[in-house]
């Protein structure tokens, strides 16, 4: 029993971090943002919510200056304050962020936002586990091998659902009728943008897929469903 121990705990400690996290997450959300209400934008958004069958797609403006747009477990669609002054100051048009809009919808439509939050909590579970178990074999290194491992299968998780994020915004874009452009052209400008905002590049880009290689998988499925 006692060497099953380890996993236990590790197992108890990401139930009770899934549980914080949402809350914390919910909470800083609701706290720092309101409905974003914009005549252009809502032009767009309107156009994807027929596109879809829903009644309306709901944005809401988040009060952080990183750009960046998200969305939450709940299914909100969130922009950045950041990301909406670029647009208000004419570096992205209404069609790029109405990419950004298809792009987080989409995360939403496959479970990304919710399965990132347990991917989280997973995470930290088995990083908590791994380094108990190699820490009795490897010691003074088994913590960092443990944080290693899962560093790398976030990124790869990280990767795996931007790509199918893309290729869902690209399908919502082209029913639209806004086609794929925007969200080409935006993602060649998004890390200028986002050092522009703040110095380096954040870490969330640092994880997403290479730029050129998104923009080639967008092309690639652009070229094929206009066959």
């Amino acid at each position: 029993m006692l060497q099953f121990s380890p996993i236990l705990l590790a197992l108890i400690y990401g139930v009770i971090m899934y549980r914080f996290s949402v809350w914390r997450t919910n909470r800083e959300l609701t706290g720092q943002s309101h409905e974003l209400l914009d005549p252009k934008l809502k032009v767009l958004t309107d156009r994807m919510a027929k596109a879809l069958e829903v009644a309306k797609i709901r944005l809401h403006l988040y009060e952080i200056d990183p750009v960046n747009g998200l969305a939450a477990p709940d299914g909100k669609i969130y922009i950045t304050r950041g990301f909406y002054r670029k647009f208000t100051d004419g570096e992205v048009t209404a069609e790029e962020m109405a990419s950004v809009v298809a792009h987080e919808l989409g995360h939403v439509a496959l479970g990304h936002s919710r399965r990132r939050m347990i991917d989280f909590s997973g995470q930290n579970a088995l990083r908590t586990a791994l380094a108990m178990i190699l820490s009795r074999f490897i010691p003074g290194i088994g913590g960092w091998i443990a944080n290693m491992l899962t560093t790398l299968l976030a990124a790869r998780l990280s990767r795996s659902d931007e790509y199918e994020a893309d290729e869902y915004a690209s399908a919502l874009l082209i029913k639209s009728g806004i086609g794929t452009a925007p969200q080409r052209d935006l993602l060649g400008k998004l890390e200028t943008l986002t050092k522009s905002s703040g110095g380096a590049a954040p870490a969330w880009l640092m994880s997403h897929p290479k730029t050129k290689d998104r923009i080639a998988a967008i092309e690639k499925n652009d070229a094929r469903w206009h066959k």
